[in-house]
């Protein structure tokens, strides 16, 4: 009886260590000031962001959604401030956020080494993989590899984690470097560019827009990473906000249905 009694006293105890144990992890988001995050502007978040990568952003009208945007619209309301989204080239995003200039980069994009050296990043919140997109009717590029890009015109985005990728790991011919891969997207339907590497989700948007135009190399993907919010350097109660909004869009399983809902989004470039 007394065995009993201690077995069961243990049981007891790690079922209370079990049960505070869970309500830390529930409590983690709740555990944030979220009030005592101070933003670029009082009373908003600035969100910098390159409206032609859909579905994580691109423009209806003038208007600009997405994936990423939603994400922000989740921050921003947590912290109880107006969403101003700033639509500009992808390379001066970063920069912005390295300066100051707003609060955060929400733009597909990919966490590396040499990104974390001058800018914080949040929790990931999606893995994704980088394809070779071809001239549907006369393919230059016949197999998705380093090695077959090697000597051909080779598109991206500049300062794209593509960017980077094609340049440090193929011989390819030439690096043509685009602010917007609608205009990469038209370069290589008139035979301008051999391929374009880019992110699969975005890729796939670009190939159902380009009338037949624009097909995607089966195969294995070139190289995968993963998508985070950028944020200033050393700016940490704004990087313990985001990251807990985004933990809470996660396991809630509100992360699925954003990015469900934006999976037929067209990249729709309508901007002046």
């Amino acid at each position: 009886m007394k065995n009993w009694k201690v077995a069961a006293a243990v049981l007891a105890a790690g079922c209370m260590m079990l049960s505070g144990m869970t309500a830390v992890f529930a409590d983690e988001t709740e555990a944030v000031d979220f009030s005592a995050v101070e933003t670029v502007s009082e009373g908003k978040l600035i969100v910098g962001t390159e409206a032609g990568f859909a579905p994580y952003e691109y423009l209806v009208g003038d208007e600009v959604q997405g994936v990423d945007m939603d994400i922000a619209q989740a921050i921003a309301d947590k912290l109880g401030v107006e969403l101003e989204i700033q639509n500009m080239d992808f390379d001066g995003a970063l920069l912005a956020v390295q300066q100051g200039k707003v609060d955060i980069v929400a733009a597909g994009v990919s966490v590396s080494e040499e990104r974390e050296e001058v800018m914080d990043f949040s929790t990931k919140y999606v893995d994704s993989k980088d394809v070779v997109v071809v001239n549907a009717d006369a393919p230059a590029v016949e197999e998705s590899s380093a090695d077959a890009l090697a000597g051909k015109t080779v598109g991206v985005q500049q300062g794209n984690i593509a960017d980077l990728w094609v340049t440090d790991n193929t011989e390819a011919g030439s690096v043509q470097r685009y602010t917007k891969f609608v205009q990469a997207a038209q370069d290589l339907a008139n035979g301008k560019i051999d391929c374009i590497v880019m992110d699969e989700a975005p890729a796939i948007e670009l190939v159902d827009s380009s009338d037949g135009k624009l097909t995607i190399l089966e195969g294995d993907a070139l190289f995968e990473d993963s998508y985070a919010v950028a944020i200033k350097k050393g700016n940490e109660s704004m990087k313990a906000a985001v990251d807990a909004v985004i933990t809470d869009l996660i396991e809630s399983g509100e992360m699925d249905a954003i990015i469900a809902s934006h999976s037929s989004a067209q990249e729709a470039e309508t901007e002046a």
